[in-house]
């Protein structure tokens, strides 16, 4: 009886044993490899088992595609040369930790390497960057993501809205669906040439609180203070201030209204405001660039040239049209310009809440304070437009 339990034993302890032997050498496998072979192999540059080289001693470009495995590595390098060793480069890699943190980017090499020189100069490997351009006065907001966002960085077609509808970007951020084209800041940005959908909304957001710094923030407060009339900020509740998106939206409207003489723009842009400031006498925004980005999205007009605003066009049912729907609209109608968002931001306090094309073909509007007023200013204007 005493013999069975020994043998017992005996045969259980030699199962443990053999039993952690094996876990070790799978979970040492990265350094147990490279026991068979000498170490100073892999580390010499002059070695001609393992090494690489590339072709002709030619200075090649290696890049290293995002999310790439280490047989993806190892496929790459031997289209830019030689590898030889891919078993021990491996190992070598495992044991470096290199497999498990693979750098995506661009690096150039150039002649023969040792694996170990090797793995050291791929784990400094430095991203490619895109320089990437957001245009001004796009005016819809599938034109920007498809033409310029997903056709530049190399998104598959769709990716961008497919983002927003699935993630929690919108949830978690100032935007919705509308306002999102006040996140895009027309400018020059780099960014990596492998990004994401997701890392590029990031890098997009954070560029648009480098744009909003405090300076302009300190701006739209005065802005509310001075079209609230009042003193402190908190005595304007949070709802009725005038927001970073609502500048953009008036923006928006801004540049459409005055697209040539920019310096009229902060008039144009306090005659806006005195409106949405005076909801009593002024219960809608009235603004002739929303009621024709309504007919447009609404399919009642195939393009943006129209000339002239006429009653046809108020009667489209359509959230954008100002003239039925009482406020701003719901987002931006084009991504504005640097400089009619700072033309908000130094909007002219003045009295006027009308304006009409000059009758005397200058390119500027004539303003009024009464409707009186502005129906002259009509008349003439239509009378210059008969002659000219």
């Amino acid at each position: 009886m005493i013999k069975n339990k020994t043998k017992i034993s005996s045969i259980f302890i030699a199962f443990l044993v053999l039993f952690s032997l094996s876990f070790f050498a799978h979970n040492k496998f990265k350094s147990e490899i490279l026991v068979f072979i000498n170490l100073q192999e892999i580390k010499d540059p002059n070695s001609n088992k393992f090494y690489f080289s590339t072709k002709d001693n030619k200075r090649v470009k290696i890049s290293i595609p995002v999310d790439s495995k280490i047989e993806d590595v190892i496929r790459i390098l031997n289209k830019s040369g030689e590898l030889k060793g891919e078993k021990y480069f491996h190992a070598l890699a495992e044991t470096k930790d290199y497999s498990e943190n693979i750098v995506s980017g661009s690096i150039h090499l150039r002649g023969k390497y040792s694996l170990n020189k090797l793995i050291n100069t791929l784990m400094i490997v430095e991203r490619e960057t895109y320089s990437l351009y957001i245009p001004e006065n796009i005016r819809l907001i599938d034109t920007l993501f498809y033409r310029y966002i997903e056709d530049s960085l190399g998104f598959k077609a769709g990716s961008i809205k497919e983002y927003l509808k699935n993630s929690d970007f919108l949830s978690n951020s100032l935007f919705n669906i509308n306002t999102i084209p006040a996140l895009f800041i027309p400018n020059t940005y780099e960014v990596y040439a492998d990004i994401s959908v997701e890392e590029f909304f990031i890098k997009m957001q954070n560029e648009y609180h480098i744009f909003w710094n405090q300076d302009r923030l300190n701006k739209l407060d005065s802005i509310n203070l001075l079209f609230h009339n009042c003193s402190s900020i908190n005595e304007i509740p949070k709802n009725s201030r005038i927001s970073q998106i609502d500048v953009s939206i008036l923006a928006s409207i801004v540049e459409a209204e005055q697209d040539k003489k920019i310096d009229e723009r902060p008039m144009i842009s306090g005659l806006y405001l005195n409106r949405l400031m005076n909801t009593r006498s002024f219960p809608y925004l009235q603004a002739d660039p929303t009621v024709i980005f309504a007919n447009y999205i609404s399919g009642a007009i195939n393009n943006f040239n129209v000339k002239q605003v006429l009653d046809i066009h108020l009667e489209v049912d359509n959230e954008y049209n100002t003239y039925m729907y009482k406020g701003l609209p719901p987002g931006p109608i084009r991504i504005p310009c640097i400089h009619a968002i700072e033309s908000v931001l130094n909007s002219v306090k003045h009295d006027f809440y009308f304006m009409c094309a000059g009758s005397n073909g200058d390119g500027y509007h004539k303003f009024t304070k009464t409707n009186r007023e502005h129906n002259i200013n009509k008349k003439n204007y239509k009378r210059y437009q008969n002659f000219n």
